[in-house]
């Protein structure tokens, strides 16, 4: 994931991408080979070079190097695609470590798995492709479906699809429909488990993982997410990351854009609004979340403590002041979406 302190969901468009080129002996499309075997060039793949100054550390770049080993009816899939679709929190990394792109090779035609790609041979239609960079890639739904049987273990499978939803390209119904035409395919089993965990409203990969811990760690109540909490006379306090209405427990994940000075003087201020409204708070940054035993049972100590006020005694509520604009649901974002896509075509044609 990328360690940017300003978290946004939807990756900026990528930009000077340069795809790799084979030996030419003329040395005009392409290196030749005593120039490919100096220090000026780099190889990305068998008989594949870029300049050496070209960032392969750029996601984008990384696939487009790969992608030029499929045949013209071959598709990259998985985070790569994703990337590609400009869902920011897949980035191709597992710690320090890059992840291989995944690459569904064209019929008959076949790729060498190494530590930069890896091949499914599982079946593509050609609905399911769009390009995106000059590159054939699959569509959002596809890309994380394959995305959530490739990862190792629940919680980054359900954080991929969090982080799918929050770059608003696909929404839990329409994974549940993907998933139930593919039920028999491998590890779709795991996909179904996902989608009970998964959480269209997460804004970040710290407020999944922080949920994740609510859920399966501390074994609390689902918490309603990203919740607007208001005054009784209508005035909005604050939207907090995680909610137990139940209990009147407010969840906050902190991430570094948190701690520094302004917002963190901002973020004080809010948890201090919630407690005078009666509101008990729990508050967790990135260590936190890696030690899942201790936040969870912070969790729990401090839900005990809460009020678990009867509704007519709270001096808060859920439901906003007449005149509040209802947000739209991320299916109504995409059917949008989807319309003004098929209007530019039909234009186009």
């Amino acid at each position: 994931m990328p360690s940017s302190p300003h978290w946004d969901p939807v990756a900026p468009v990528a930009r000077a991408l340069v795809r790799p080129v084979p030996v030419d002996p003329a040395g005009i499309i392409g290196p030749t080979k005593a120039q490919a075997a100096g220090s000026q060039w780099r190889r990305t793949s068998v008989a594949h070079y870029v300049p050496v100054e070209v960032d392969g550390s750029l996601p984008e770049q990384r696939v487009l190097e790969q992608s030029v080993r499929l045949s013209p009816d071959g598709t990259v899939t998985g985070w790569a695609a994703l990337r590609l679709l400009r869902a920011a929190y897949f980035d191709g990394m597992l710690g320090i470590t890059r992840r291989p792109v995944l690459l569904i090779p064209g019929p008959g035609h076949r790729i060498r798995h190494n530590s930069d790609a890896r091949c499914s041979r599982e079946p593509l239609s050609a609905g399911e492709v769009v390009y995106r960079h000059g590159i054939r890639c699959a569509v959002a739904r596809r890309a994380l479906f394959d995305e959530m049987r490739c990862v190792g273990s629940l919680r980054e499978a359900v954080i991929a699809f969090d982080m799918a939803a929050a770059a608003g390209l696909v929404s839990l119904e329409q994974m549940r429909t993907y998933l139930a035409e593919r039920s028999s395919w491998r590890r779709a089993e795991q996909v179904g488990v996902v989608l009970r965990h998964a959480d269209e409203r997460s804004r970040s990969p710290g407020e999944s993982r922080m949920r994740l811990v609510w859920e399966l760690d501390a074994g609390l109540p689902r918490p309603l997410v990203n919740q607007e909490i208001f005054t009784l006379e209508g005035r909005l306090v604050g939207v907090a990351d995680l909610f137990d209405p139940v209990a009147g427990l407010v969840g906050e994940y902190d991430g570094s854009d948190h701690l520094r000075v302004l917002r963190r003087s901002r973020d004080m201020c809010r948890e201090e609004a919630f407690r005078r409204l009666g509101l008990e708070y729990v508050g967790a940054v990135g260590p936190d979340v890696r030690d899942a035993i201790r936040l969870a049972g912070r969790m729990r100590s401090t839900r005990s403590r809460a009020l678990f006020a009867a509704e007519d005694d709270r001096r808060w509520t859920i439901e906003p002041p007449p005149g509040w604009p209802r947000e739209q649901s991320l299916d109504e974002r995409l059917f949008l979406l989807e319309m003004a896509q098929q209007m530019y075509r039909d234009h186009g044609a």
